[in-house]
């Protein structure tokens, strides 16, 4: 009877429920212990204040959801590095837009609205048709260089806006010279444009390239809100001292180009392109070991070989002497022999043909060819070239390299984080089909 009494007067045991905040199950913090002790009483105990929530929230505003396991390691550096240069770019557009302004007439009685509005509109219009021709000559070629396209980019914005600044001087070429800086940034819009989609492909590692994307805008509004803030305060200042505009402008624009260098630098981006292809290959020769792509990185060159000649000093330059996707009516004709001799004896596998010319290698591609294919003819190529360097009989000791070494020099890519699916390179546009025709008129 007491033992009855006993567990009647127990209390029941209380339920516990935690909540939790966070983006990520990696990421999360308590925020609240809930305690029901019992049907009618509950407690609640609060594990964080309301300034750390608030905090929290502000900050997913800005960073990805899952951050920072939801992006590669160089995405910190590299948004440091562009939100930088971002904000010395809207601080010298204020200078650019004040002297735009100034040289167009406003303020001034003389001026007329639609002589303002014809001029803009020229303008205008220079860099829309300026940027629908750059997408029709280099838009394939984004993707392949995105590093070096980037730094392109703003580099033509620093110009485009030049032009903007330098057009009061001289009131006759006005309209030309305007035209010239809209025709420089439409380049930068394109190539930026194109490049920024395939980086946030690049930093996406969870499939959340849109969210990366949405909070680079905000990022981005925040740095263009900064850097239009000091643009004015600095152009109240400089108002009247044209001196200290062109020390302000000339200063920042140096910042600006450091900025988009260390940006670009800070990346260790994992596909495949040409020059990638020939830096990780000729180390292979070497070593047998596989350049992990932030080793690579250091060694690719970022600037246009036409603009410095010291940028592609420490890079692989073997790639230079391969050109993939050749038109085989181009070749000369003791050439075409050669190769027409080689599609006879490989027209049922080959899915493509070489053909070394004074030191240069073409690919011929065949028109089923695969992305796999091409990245094959395009390891195959710098194989021979490197052979003929040693002065080996390229055509047969490159086969049999390939045969040997290609399946394991793709694991080892695989293994050191590279991506194999194919190379980023310019559009094969040019392809070939081989078959032999025999003397009864039947082929094969």
């Amino acid at each position: 009877m007491e033992e009855d009494q006993n567990e009647n007067s127990t209390s029941p045991p209380a339920t516990v429920i935690e909540e939790w905040n966070g983006t990520s199950s990696t990421k999360l913090t308590k925020t609240a212990t809930i305690t029901a002790t019992s049907s009618s009483s509950i407690s609640i105990k609060r594990s964080s204040n309301a300034f750390t929530h608030i905090s929290q929230r502000i900050l997913q505003a800005f960073v990805p959801e899952g951050f920072p396991s939801s992006v590669t390691p160089d995405y910190v550096p590299f948004q440091v590095w562009d939100s930088l240069q971002g904000l010395s770019t809207y601080v010298r557009m204020m200078f650019s837009t004040q002297a735009l302004l100034s040289a167009i007439g406003v303020g001034e009685k003389s001026a007329t609205v639609i002589g303002a509005t014809f001029q803009w509109f020229l303008r205008d219009l220079t860099g829309m048709v300026g940027g629908v021709l750059f997408t029709c000559y280099q838009g394939s070629n984004l993707d392949s260089n995105a590093k070096m396209w980037r730094l392109v980019a703003d580099l033509m914005n620093d110009l485009g806006m030049l032009m903007d600044l330098v057009s009061p001087l001289f009131p006759s070429a006005f309209v030309f010279i305007v035209c010239l800086g809209s025709l420089s940034r439409s380049f930068t819009g394109v190539a930026s444009g194109a490049t920024r989609a395939a980086l946030t492909q690049h930093f996406a590692l969870q499939n959340n390239a849109a969210d990366i994307a949405a909070k680079e805008g905000s990022q981005e509004t925040l740095a263009t809100m900064f850097g239009m803030a000091l643009g004015m305060l600095l152009a109240h200042i400089t108002s009247g001292h044209s001196f200290a505009i062109w020390i302000s402008f000339l200063s920042l624009t140096m910042f600006h180009m450091f900025a988009n260098y260390m940006a670009v630098r800070s990346l260790s981006l994992n596909t495949l392109n040409c020059e990638r292809c020939s830096i990780v290959l000729s180390q292979f020769f070497k070593t047998g070991q596989v350049l992990s792509p932030k080793q690579v990185s250091s060694m690719e060159h970022v600037l246009p070989s036409w603009l410095s000649s010291w940028t592609s000093k420490g890079s692989d330059s073997l790639y230079k002497r391969v050109y993939l996707g050749v038109r085989v009516s181009s070749l000369y004709s003791l050439a075409m022999v050669n190769l027409l001799q080689s599609a006879g004896l490989n027209h049922k596998k080959a899915k493509y043909l070489l053909q070394q010319e004074r030191g240069i290698i073409n690919i011929v591609t065949h028109k089923d060819s695969t992305a796999a294919d091409i990245l094959q003819s395009f390891i195959h190529a710098l194989v021979m070239a490197k052979l003929g360097d040693q002065g080996g009989s390229m055509s047969l000791e490159s086969q049999s390299w390939m045969d040997k070494h290609y399946e394991v020099f793709l694991l080892k890519l695989q293994s050191s984080g590279w991506k194999t699916e194919r190379l980023l390179s310019s559009s094969v546009v040019w392809r070939a089909n081989w078959l032999v025709e025999y003397s009864d008129g039947k082929h094969d």
